[in-house]
């Protein structure tokens, strides 16, 4: 039986994912596989490369044949280079910088609120506001002048007319 390894495809269209697979090499692309011994993720910067070396050599040394994009792959993790012997095993392979806390970046930005918490606000008063405290500022200047209760027997005659008929 002819073994290769290649790549397994994943992901969405336009978002490849693939999976470094071992794999009879009469069987289709995404088929069935003997072993699964990395991933790649291409669109990712730099590319996500994790391969399992110790499985990659064995494979090579039972005879698999990498295709030649793996083979790049395998160039890059230096995986290729210690299979060969050749120098330069310990590969070219670039990490991803480790993302920010997220803890940190939030006390960050508070203690930057509370340093410029003297400042005023970004945005304006409205013209309309500006124009209804002036017309309320004399209206709450002048006194109201006390109007004197008027006597509830206005209500009560007529109940007391409606009496003295019955």
């Amino acid at each position: 039986m002819a073994v290769k390894i290649r790549l397994k495809r994943l992901g969405k269209i336009r978002v490849p994912q693939y999976r470094i697979v071992i794999v009879d090499s009469r069987k289709k692309r995404d088929g069935a596989v003997i072993e699964e011994i990395g991933l790649y993720r291409p669109k990712e910067e730099p590319s996500f490369i994790q391969v399992d070396s110790e499985r990659a050599q064995y494979w090579l040394g039972v005879g698999a044949q990498p295709t030649p994009a793996l083979e790049a792959i395998l160039k890059v993790t230096g995986d290729w280079q210690k299979f060969k012997g050749l120098p330069g095993a310990e590969g070219t392979l670039r990490h991803a910088a480790p993302k920010p806390d997220k803890l940190e970046l939030f006390n960050k930005a508070l203690a930057e609120a509370h340093a410029s918490a003297g400042s005023e606000a970004v945005t304006k008063k409205a013209k309309k506001d500006e124009k209804a405290d002036k017309v309320e500022e004399p209206k709450a200047e002048e006194p109201k002048a006390e109007e004197p209760k008027a006597e509830e027997t206005p209500a009560e005659e007529p109940k007391a007319a409606a009496e003295a008929e019955a």
